[in-house]
């Protein structure tokens, strides 16, 4: 976890004392404090990897979050992609952009929260790197998992007549941020899934054991968007039904003084739930564990997708999904 320029006084210092936090694992021979991590997987496995980017102020704002939830949420967005293969997380690796104005006792508090929730998905820190960052808080991990052969779950399986499924709630993170930016306390709820999202690693391996799921993403960067990639990665279309989408008393409450809001439940962003595909309707929503599943739609022949409304006419959102590019 060492870079050879711009090193931080007490950059060593730190290293030691994150590998004294992480301790050992049993499934890495070698962990933080070589050159590399030694990782076995079983034979039966394959390795699932996947990276995510978190920069101070376009993906958080520290005035917003504390630095424990902000190391609880940099692992649970990355395992929610392993949960979305229907995989297992084994190890994590995290790089850090340290701004000047971050304090080692900020650093620190962000470290023990990162490793907390590492441990609550029984994933160990297996080594990274630390640098001086001139600008923001840069904060780059690296997950990785395992799922039996033959088991991953890809975007590329739905099929017409499948039901399409999401589990858990949809917009409370989005509304969330627009309290915050509006200066507005958050109630206990949508502060939890603003602040400190979970990921559905549970949900997501039990549809894939019991082949449950012809295809499955998470939701993170809108629901509409992430269909999509669903939806054109599979060659299909798809009906959604607006009033079936699944909504937390805070967002029925606030949608009741503001019938717009149902747009931040189906291009907010940041639910991190996994939407998935399946003709096991009988067995779907009867077995999976918590958080649970609801049906909001069905796949259809062609390409594209119908949002129908309790009277059958069609509705128009009026948002788009986050798209870093076009933001920019």
């Amino acid at each position: 976890m060492v870079e050879a320029n711009n090193r931080h006084s007490g950059e060593f210092e730190l290293i030691h004392w994150i590998q004294k936090q992480v301790g050992s694992c049993d499934q890495l021979p070698v962990g933080i404090g070589d050159d590399c991590a030694i990782d076995q997987l079983p034979p039966d496995q394959l390795l699932l990897t996947s990276k995510d980017l978190l920069i101070e102020d376009i993906h958080f704002k520290r005035a917003w979050t504390s630095m424990f939830d902000l190391g609880r949420k940099s692992v649970a967005v990355n395992l929610s992609d392993i949960a979305a293969m229907g995989g297992k997380p084994r190890a994590l690796y995290l790089g850090l952009g340290r701004s000047k104005q971050l304090k080692e006792a900020d650093l620190k508090d962000f470290i023990r929260g990162f490793i907390y929730e590492a441990k609550q998905y029984d994933v160990i820190l297996a080594g990274g790197d630390t640098c001086g960052s001139p600008g923001p808080l840069i904060v780059s991990v690296t997950v990785q998992g395992q799922v039996p052969t033959g088991k991953a779950v890809t975007r590329r399986g739905a099929v017409c007549g499948d039901a399409l499924y999401v589990s858990g709630t949809l917009g409370d993170s989005a509304l969330a941020l627009q309290l915050l930016q509006s200066g507005l306390n958050l109630p206990p709820h949508l502060a939890q899934r603003f602040q400190t999202p979970s990921a559905r690693v549970a949900l997501g391996c039990f549809l894939s054991e019991n082949e449950l799921v012809t295809a499955m993403l998470d939701v993170s960067d809108g629901l509409l968007a992430d269909l999509n990639h669903l939806l054109v990665a599979s060659g299909v279309g798809a009906e959604l039904a607006l009033s079936a989408l699944p909504l937390s008393e805070d967002f029925r409450s606030a949608l009741n003084q503001d019938p717009t809001l149902i747009d931040l439940a189906l291009a907010g962003g940041e639910d991190y739930e996994l939407l998935f595909t399946s003709a096991r309707h009988d067995l779907v929503q009867s077995a999976i564990p918590a958080p649970g599943a609801v049906k909001i739609g069905t796949i259809t022949a062609g390409a594209g997708l119908i949002i129908r409304q309790e009277n059958g006419d069609s509705y128009q959102c009026r948002q788009r999904g986050f798209d870093h590019f076009a933001a920019s």
